[in-house]
């Protein structure tokens, strides 16, 4: 068996690779003892205990070396070389002993190099004011203006009004208030819009209703009146409050004799 140095998995004699990590598995050879699978690179035996490095370091374990009198090839004639070891004139020639090799002109440099100064490199001129003055400096681009939504300029001005019925009298809603009282004069708070000069007006409550504004959103709520209010003839219970919509019909009391219709105008 072959343990795996990874993981100690026992693989079977022979295996290249561990079965359970995939490590690829030291080589075995035979114990020249008892001829068990040991690792090729194993000191002692694990059967029988020999010694392994004896065997490693044994003569006939040693690789013959190479002949050293093999000769390499060498390309010079001996023959051909003078007693002074230099060889032939006619060889070093070539094979025709007239033929002569013309002198060659050196080309020109395609560049001439510069020579290499060790002198330290110059250091660099500071830039006068004159080329660093905002005058002589390119202009920036300017950045581009935020766009604003759709729906921003609407926002702001976005007004509202009610206009009466009876008497077809327009009431601006002031957008400074996010709660806008409707009813007539009281000793406890006046209210924002005063409908004591309207007809009728003897069945609206002095504290009324109450107009919320939420952003653009406008909503109608009864604070507790005597005779209730309306909406598009519905009466809206004490408490709760209406989203209005351009066109919707406020009735302050029974009857509808004091009413107002909402506007919404850009």
């Amino acid at each position: 068996m072959i343990t795996c140095p990874n993981c100690n998995h026992q693989n079977p004699d022979g295996a290249l690779q561990c079965e359970a990590c995939y490590t690829p598995l030291p080589a075995t050879v035979a114990c020249p003892s008892c001829g068990a699978a040991i690792q090729a690179n194993a000191s002692f035996c694990g059967q029988c205990g020999a010694d392994l490095r004896e065997t490693a370091t044994s003569p006939s374990a040693e690789v013959s070396a190479p002949d050293s009198t093999i000769k390499t090839q060498n390309f010079i004639d001996p023959d051909s070389e003078s007693s002074t070891g230099e060889p032939s004139t006619s060889e070093s020639s070539g094979s025709d002993p007239d033929f002569e090799l013309p002198d060659l002109i050196e080309p020109d440099p395609l560049v001439t190099p510069e020579p290499i100064s060790s002198a330290a490199p110059p250091e660099p001129a500071e830039a006068s004011p004159e080329s660093t003055s905002p005058e002589n400096s390119p202009p920036l681009p300017s950045p581009p203006s935020p766009q604003p939504p759709a729906n921003a300029t609407q926002l702001q001005t976005l007004t509202a009004r009610l206009r009466q019925v009876q008497t077809d009298t327009p009431i601006e809603l002031p957008r400074q208030l996010s709660l806008i009282r409707i009813g007539k004069p009281n000793d406890q708070t006046p209210p924002d819009i005063d409908v004591s000069g309207f007809p009728d007006s003897e069945i609206v409550s002095r504290v009324h209703a109450n107009l919320r504004v939420e952003g653009d959103v406008y909503y109608v709520e009864d604070v507790g009146s005597s005779n209730g209010t309306y909406i598009n003839g519905l009466p809206l219970p004490a408490g709760n409050r209406h989203r209005l919509r351009p066109g919707d019909r406020i009735a302050l009391g029974k009857g509808d004799k004091v009413s107002f219709v909402f506007e919404a105008a850009g």
